[in-house]
């Protein structure tokens, strides 16, 4: 008897492979990080090779770890980062290129060129999204541009495109051998070539980008009765086990969240910071710098859609602290040298390091230090690296409140920042709003692992999900009203110092 449900959670800089009982417990769970490659200021690159090789040693760790074998599992679901674009033979299974990474910004000279003709809001009607470096279309036409021989080989029918959950798919159920190559709703939402209405690719963006058709993986429900495939049994499971979950990472979090009503929304705190609202059947669009996208879809049932507010840059700023400033030995460190003093004295570190995203949309934009004086130390910049992702989830929030009109009463939070208790009673603070964390605060796997799960009737319904969720620790707001706009203004006077930087 199959008695749980596996999750791949492939990440910004780690990939993660967990495995959860009927309970939403977690069985095991084994991690490993991948290189991140910087070839050039502004790009940011992931070896395909290196990731799927990750993806196998994971599998194999936890499944070992906890003597679990191929029958044992119900169905595996897949998460990923969205937006990270890969090129790949579909005969030699060898990629094009490295996987050209979110947060690179080598396609701004492709989107100025966009937003010549129509401005940056060019394909949002359609698409839910303004002209950006953020999304996989123009890094694909990058590609199709600077790679010699990409365009004949993709219109021969052998080059073909994925995100990162596609080239997962299709290695895991065979690769050179028939791999499937599909993807989900949510992540095809995340290209800028997908018509929100019709759910498919749309033509008309395509020609404008020059990308062939018979590039793009079929798009399929986020939980698929149907089976996106089964495993191969050489491969890392060791079994045919159904693949029939798939959402990109932030979707995966919001469904992990038990946010199955209109108005229900989450934050999740990992490499770059996501808040995302479900609005239900109707894709809202935003008026305030958010993003439309599709949430979620289950089975034949009708997609649910979510304004999403993009932050690039969250933990990433703590790893910068670590990695090249050489501030703190490991990330953990970061709560108590924030705690050392009262208040960032003054200071605001705005972390554009790749442009702002939500709700601003400024690839001209740079990091900055403001308010420096003598009395500044170490400690102060680590506490105002802690408040920079509280204020830029406010700047989020209120966009919401003004696309939704949807007041929050409370929000829930997940990732890996969210053990630090000190920025998450910053984050209610700041907004003046109760913050929740769940006791599974993997919620992005279990939501993968969910929709796995729902497709072969390992659990029922939404509301045996919603019966999962339990709450861990929640933040009261204890600043004062004067006090948390003081801060706030001073933080959007920071952010306008990093307009206009990139000519």
């Amino acid at each position: 008897m199959t008695r749980y449900v596996g999750a791949i959670d492939q990440g910004t800089t780690s990939t993660r492979f967990m495995i959860f009982d009927r309970n939403a417990d977690v069985v095991a769970s084994a991690q490993k990080e991948h290189q991140q490659i910087y070839p050039k200021p502004g790009w940011v690159e992931h070896d395909p090779m290196e990731i799927w090789e990750r993806t196998q040693e994971v599998i194999r760790g936890a499944m070992e770890s906890a003597g679990v074998q191929a029958k044992d599992l119900a169905a595996i679901g897949i998460t990923n980062q969205r937006e990270t674009t890969l090129v790949w033979n579909q005969k030699t299974g060898e990629p094009y290129h490295r996987a050209i990474v979110w947060q690179d910004t080598r396609t701004s000279r492709i989107c100025h060129e966009l937003a010549e003709e129509g401005g940056k809001d060019r394909f949002r009607q359609k698409t839910g999204l303004p002209l950006s470096t953020y999304f996989s279309g123009p890094k694909l036409a990058w590609l199709l541009e600077n790679v010699g021989g990409l365009r004949e080989a993709a219109e021969r029918g052998e080059a073909v495109f994925g995100n990162v959950d596609t080239w997962l798919i299709w290695q895991l159920t065979g690769g050179t051998r028939g791999g499937a190559h599909v993807t989900d709703v949510t992540n095809a939402s995340r290209t800028m070539l997908m018509d929100l209405e019709s759910l498919d690719w749309d033509e008309d963006i395509l020609e404008v980008l020059g990308i062939p058709r018979r590039m793009l993986p079929a798009i399929r429900p986020s939980s698929d009765p149907g089976l996106y495939g089964k495993t191969l049994a050489d491969g890392p499971l060791g079994g045919a086990v159904p693949i029939c979950g798939d959402l990109g990472d932030q979707q995966a979090a919001l469904y992990g969240q038990a946010c199955y009503e209109v108005g229900d929304a989450k934050n999740t705190y990992g490499t770059g910071c996501f808040l995302l609202l479900n609005t239900g059947a109707e894709a809202v669009a935003s008026k305030s710098g958010l993003i439309t996208t599709v949430g979620y879809q289950i089975g034949d049932r009708p997609a649910v859609y979510a304004l999403e507010g993009s932050i690039a840059i969250a933990g990433a700023l703590i790893q910068w602290l670590r990695d090249n400033l050489g501030l703190i030995e490991k990330s953990s460190d970061i709560e108590g040298l924030a705690a050392s003093v009262e208040d960032s004295g003054g200071i605001y570190i705005v972390p554009a390091f790749s442009g702002l995203f939500a709700p601003y949309w400024r690839t001209d934009a740079r990091g900055v230090i403001v308010g420096l004086t003598r009395y500044i130390h170490k400690g102060h910049i680590a506490r105002a690296a802690v408040e920079a992702t509280a204020y830029q989830s406010r700047e989020v929030l209120e966009a919401m409140r003004k696309d939704s009109r949807v007041e929050l009463k409370e929000l829930k939070v997940d990732g890996g920042m969210v053990v630090n208790d000190q920025l998450m009673l910053f984050q209610a603070d700041i907004l003046g709003v109760p913050v929740v964390r769940p006791k599974v605060n993997e919620t992005t796997a279990l939501g993968a692992a969910y929709a796995a799960g729902l497709a072969v009737g390992f659990w029922n319904n939404e509301s045996e999900l919603r019966a999962n969720w339990a709450e861990d620790k929640v933040w009261q707001p204890q600043m004062e009203e004067e006090e948390r706009e003081r801060l706030y203004q001073g933080w959007l006077k920071a952010v306008e110092r990093t307009f206009d930087w990139v000519e």
